[in-house]
C-alpha cells in the first residue's frame, strides 16, 4: 500500500498536530483502505505506536474492544449468542444498541489531559459494525477532542459526505471530517 508510506509524515506536520482544518473546524481524519488490507494497515499502525522518535503520540481506541467492555460491564456479554439464537439477529441489534450508545462509547474514550502531539487513533470500525456505525462516533466526539486530531482507521471510502463501508455499505453521511490523505 503506497499510501502507508506516507501516513507517518502526515501525521508529524506542525499543521495536522495543530489540529488546524479548512475555515479552523475540529481536525477529523479518515483514513481510508482497502478492507483486504486490513492486516497490513493494523500492522503498520501498530508499529507507528511503538515509534518514540517522531513528534506524536497514537492514543489508540479499538470501538470493538470497547464494545465488549460496556457489554461485559452491563453483564450481557455471555448471553449474547442465546439471545441471538432465541430472538434473532434483527432482535440483538435492537436491543445492544441501546446498550452500547454513542455516549457509552464516547465516555469510555475519554481520557485527560490531551498533550500536544496527541493523535486520537480510532480502529475496530468494521469489527464493531453492525452495532455502532462511525458516524455516530464521530457526531459524538467532536467537542471532547476538538483541542487535538482524530484520525480514523476505516476499510472502505470516503467522499466528503458519506462513509461506504467495505464498500458495500453505506455506512452514514459525516460531513464535517477530512481524508488523510
Amino acid at each position: 500500500m503506497n499510501d502507508l508510506n506516507r501516513v507517518s509524515s502526515r501525521l508529524s506536520e506542525e499543521a495536522f498536530l495543530a489540529n488546524k482544518g479548512l475555515s479552523n473546524e475540529v481536525g477529523i481524519h479518515v483514513f481510508c483502505y482497502d478492507p483486504k488490507d486490513e492486516l497490513t494497515v493494523r500492522t503498520f499502525f501498530e508499529s507507528l505506536k511503538k515509534k518514540t522518535d517522531v513528534p506524536y503520540r497514537l492514543i489508540e481506541c479499538d470501538l470493538y474492544k470497547i464494545f465488549l467492555q460496556i457489554c461485559e460491564e452491563k453483564h450481557i456479554l455471555k448471553t449474547i449468542p442465546n439471545m441471538e439464537e432465541r430472538k434473532g439477529k434483527e432482535y440483538l441489534s435492537e436491543q445492544l444498541q441501546k446498550v452500547a450508545t454513542p455516549e457509552a462509547f464516547v465516555e469510555k474514550m475519554k481520557y485527560e489531559p490531551h498533550n500536544k502531539g496527541d493523535i486520537l487513533l480510532i480502529t475496530g470500525v468494521g469489527k464493531v459494525y453492525p452495532f455502532m456505525r462511525s458516524h455516530k462516533i464521530l457526531d459524538n466526539i467532536q467537542h471532547i477532542f476538538s483541542d487535538i486530531p482524530v484520525l480514523m482507521l476505516y476499510p472502505g471510502t470516503f467522499n466528503g459526505q458519506d462513509l461506504g463501508l467495505f464498500g458495500k455499505f453505506l455506512d452514514g453521511h459525516y460531513y464535517r471530517a477530512f481524508n488523510l490523505l
